[in-house]
């Protein structure tokens, strides 16, 4: 159907095709990458508004909803949304890899769009410790990638860009810190980073994030760490301690996720592989008995616990160990959720209690050393994220300090575990081949 004028010229229809499939398709898509990220925040937010009021009113609650949240969430993803579980990131990295046009229908789908904003909700409702910020990646990534259709001759290049800058924008949208999305595209969605795809990444990042500015105005998002007396004669030796840390800590984490076969009883990862409805409500029990323990306090992304922190707030401190036990029983079923949001929050811990040590030195400081070690451990990515809480920072004395912490954590998390994100998606990759190899195999026996 032609919905332009009869009464244009035919090159002057072709100059507005042209410019339709070069800017007007990316505009688009950012501007929904910037609405879906804004709307699906505020859904994770209501929902975890309403688990609070309930755990609120009745303590013991959760371990009633916890546990049949995580059975509900495990049926519903493995039933109807394989591809749906875990952050989002690993199957962004899987499908840039190679086959970006099976993978992206496999794992980047309409279907696996709505069953990660679902299910995540269902999640959150529950009080598992999960973040939206990977699964905005996923969601950012699987719109660009969709829009593919608008292209008359769509290629496996033209895909790439469309998911590498639509992941990026989506990450850039849910947390308001656009150069973190740029760095976090070159960083950790792929190692080489073309001419081609960095205008279309910056442009999606733009529009997206003008419309996430437009409905949540200008904001920080755990607020703006206001860094109060200047810097101590104790900042190095805080950064190296911190660094070292927040480092085995975050190394500790990935080794967990990725290894386990060695740390699981036999009898559970029996129940795992066999019965993983049954799996799922028992680690929802773990992680209702858990915020039980804290108070409430393990529940949930940890926003609220890391804003309190930065507000002058006080936590246990026993919290980030908690906390961290907590994450890794809401990841180890495959509930789809995010690690950016509870890594920060569980760093906020750690600077809490290293202020323990260095109660001459800034609470916030240490705060913000920690976050960036944490999160820089977990992900084994210390720029992205060194760049996320720069970017929440209000001075720049910091930075040097900043990268050196994100640094020092990153190369210690090294001797514990390899990247994450990368090992997942190695994974998926593996997975995706499986799946073509097997028609092949039986074809040929059928021949």
């Amino acid at each position: 159907m032609n919905l332009l004028p009869s009464n244009i010229s035919g090159q002057t229809r072709r100059h507005i095709r042209r410019g339709w499939r070069k800017y007007g398709i990316l505009w688009l898509g950012a501007v929904l990458v910037g609405l879906v990220a804004v709307l699906y925040a505020r859904l994770i937010d209501a929902g975890f508004g309403m688990f609070r009021a309930i755990q609120h009113a009745h303590f013991w609650m959760p371990i009633i909803i916890t546990p049949a949240a995580g059975a509900l969430c495990v049926w519903l993803t493995r039933r109807f949304f394989p591809g749906a579980e875990g952050s989002g990131i690993p199957q962004v990295i899987a499908t840039l890899e190679e086959d970006t046009t099976a993978r992206g229908r496999a794992l980047l789908s309409p279907k696996i769009l709505f069953g990660k904003i679902g299910i995540s909700f269902l999640a959150i409702l529950g009080g598992f410790t999960i973040g939206r910020e990977g699964p905005t990646v996923q969601v950012g990534a699987a719109l660009m990638f969709n829009l593919r259709r608008l292209y008359p001759r769509a290629n496996a290049a033209l895909e790439r860009r469309l998911i590498l800058a639509g992941a990026a924008a989506g990450l850039s949208a849910a947390f308001n810190t656009p150069l973190a999305g740029i760095v976090f595209a070159i960083e950790e969605l792929t190692r080489s980073f073309e001419h081609r795809a960095s205008g279309v990444v910056i442009t999606v990042i733009i529009f997206a994030g003008a419309v996430a500015l437009g409905l949540n105005g200008n904001y920080t998002y755990f607020g703006t760490i206001q860094i109060v007396g200047g810097l101590t004669d104790m900042l190095a030796l805080a950064v190296v301690v911190t660094g070292v840390v927040t480092g085995i800590a975050g190394g500790i984490f990935c080794w967990l996720l990725l290894n386990t076969q060695r740390w699981i009883p036999s009898a559970l990862q029996d129940l795992r592989r066999e019965r993983p409805v049954a799996f799922g409500a028992l680690c929802g029990l773990l992680v209702a008995m858990i915020g039980i323990i804290a108070a409430g306090a393990t529940f949930g992304s940890g926003y609220v616990e890391a804003e309190s922190l930065l507000s002058g707030g006080h936590l246990p401190v026993l919290y980030p160990l908690l906390k961290m036990a907590s994450m890794v029983g809401s990841y180890l079923p495959g509930i789809p959720g995010g690690i950016f949001a509870p890594s920060l929050s569980i760093g906020a811990g750690f600077g809490n209690v290293l202020h323990l040590l260095f109660d001459h030195t800034s609470l916030p400081m240490l705060i913000a050393l920690a976050m960036v070690g944490y999160l820089a451990a977990v992900t084994q990515s210390p720029i992205t994220a060194f760049v996320i809480v720069m970017e929440m920072i209000n001075g720049h004395a910091l930075v040097i300090s900043l990268m050196a912490t994100a640094l020092i954590a990153s190369r210690i998390s090294r001797f514990f575990a390899p990247p994450l994100y990368d090992a997942l998606s190695e994974r998926y990759r593996l997975t995706c081949a499986a799946q073509v190899v097997l028609p092949d195999l039986r074809k040929s026996e059928n021949a």
